[in-house]
């Protein structure tokens, strides 16, 4: 599992990779997910896997391909029937740059996606340790957990936010500045306004249809991306931090609280914890008290259906995501409901809305339905995720359980076999 270099061993593969621009993550995901965003705008499947070069480039290709083809006016003008238009302002010279490499984006992001998958499974089994924390000159960046329900809710407000929240700076950077340029291009927040002013006619006439269509796709983008990261940056964090107890609290000395082991005033504290900062910053304040690493028995839990959870993150970014086909279907909705909101009355911007809502919701149920079985395992397996054995004199008893309440353990008792 272990390769040589200079007479010394290295891991193969890690599972991740910090640096002070962000967490570059394996974990497993659907290659058809990632295929459905290479459809939706090519190059975002490969920035989904962290493929950032090829992600960029297909990016680029596609906006400067598709506005000198005019492909969005093509879809455009297709689907509302104006078969005459979509004659007249088809670029062949253009179009026929467009469709391999198309093509070769959906493709190459699937089978990227299942070749990633395998090279995690293999980092996983090989489960060399990672560096938790990066601090230089001009960032520091470190595992932590969070919300994945924040980024969501950041990335709705401001597309780009939800990645510095997550702190994936080159995605961020992207992310803000593609939607920056794609909204003045289409003159969005101006349609925007009119549409707030009941000024639908307006609202039509200053969007360029050519830009607009493309918004949908960056908007969700942005969302989606950043839900998934912040869980897959939690799960990775209480790997971690699995490992690293693992390691450094549970010496092979330590007696174990049975009946006969307990004599004079040697007592032990039993408590349970998340996996958090918390955990850690409980230990260590009670080693600062004086008690030994050696009398400090940490045990990471395995969790239920955690096998289960591994297949089916394959085809769900967090093993149970209900978040993947809701919002694929959202772009689709975003597009068809701007694209007829031209020719309904209350415009493309409230129209989208409908539809991205509308969308939505449907993949909300339909994942719902799907995942209900999986779901009810889940939340029997929502435990404590890691039991804390101190072993300490009697005097020193209500100072641990102090401690220990203070820094949110789950549960904390005494053994007292009296």
């Amino acid at each position: 599992m272990n390769g040589l270099k200079n007479g010394k061993s290295y891991a193969r593969r890690t599972v991740a990779y910090l640096s002070v621009l962000g967490t570059t993550q394996l974990h497993l995901r659907n290659p058809f997910v990632i295929a459905a965003w290479s459809v939706a705008f090519p190059g975002m499947g490969h920035l989904l896997l962290s493929k950032y070069l090829r992600g960029f480039l297909l990016f680029g290709w596609e906006l400067l391909i598709n506005y000198k083809s005019h492909i969005n006016l093509l879809i455009f003008y297709s689907f509302i029937g104006d078969f005459n238009k979509v004659k007249q302002i088809a670029d062949i010279r253009w179009v026929f740059f467009y469709i391999p490499t198309y093509i070769f984006s959906i493709w190459d992001s699937y089978r990227t996606t299942i070749d990633i998958n395998h090279s995690y499974i293999l980092a996983a089994r090989e489960a060399k340790d990672i560096k938790s924390f990066k601090i230089d000159t001009l960032e520091i960046n470190y595992l932590d957990k969070r919300n994945p329900w924040v980024s969501v809710v950041w990335s709705i407000l401001t597309p780009g936010s939800g990645q510095l929240y997550i702190h994936r700076l080159i995605t961020a950077v992207f992310v803000v500045s593609a939607w920056i340029f794609v909204c003045y291009e289409s003159k969005f927040m101006v349609s925007v306004y009119y549409t707030l002013l009941g000024n639908f006619g307006k609202a039509k006439m200053v969007l360029n249809i050519q830009w607009f269509l493309n918004i949908p796709s960056i908007y969700f983008f942005s969302i989606y991306d950043a839900y998934v990261n912040t869980v897959e940056n939690n799960k990775l964090y209480d790997w971690e931090q699995a490992k690293f107890l693992e390691s450094e609290y549970q010496d092979p000395n330590f007696v174990m609280p049975l009946k006969d082991n307990i004599r004079g005033d040697k007592m032990y504290v039993i408590s349970t914890f998340e996996h958090s900062v918390y955990l850690e910053l409980a230990i260590t304040a009670i080693e600062m008290k004086g008690i030994k690493k050696e009398r400090i028995m940490s045990i990471p839990m395995d969790k239920k259906g955690e096998e289960r959870m591994l297949f089916d993150s394959i085809q769900s970014s967090d093993g149970l995501s209900l978040f993947d086909l809701p919002s694929i279907l959202a772009v689709i909705g975003g597009i068809f409901g701007s694209i007829y909101g031209f020719v309904l009355k209350w415009g493309p911007i409230l129209w989208g809305l409908i539809g991205i809502v509308s969308c939505s919701c449907v993949g909300f149920v339909i994942k719902l339905i799907v995942t209900r079985k999986y779901r009810d395992e889940q939340k029997c397996s929502e435990r404590s995720e890691v039991v804390l054995i101190i072993e300490c004199d009697d005097s020193k008893v209500e100072m641990v359980k102090d401690i220990l309440w203070k820094n949110n353990a789950l549960g904390v008792r005494k053994l007292d076999y009296k």
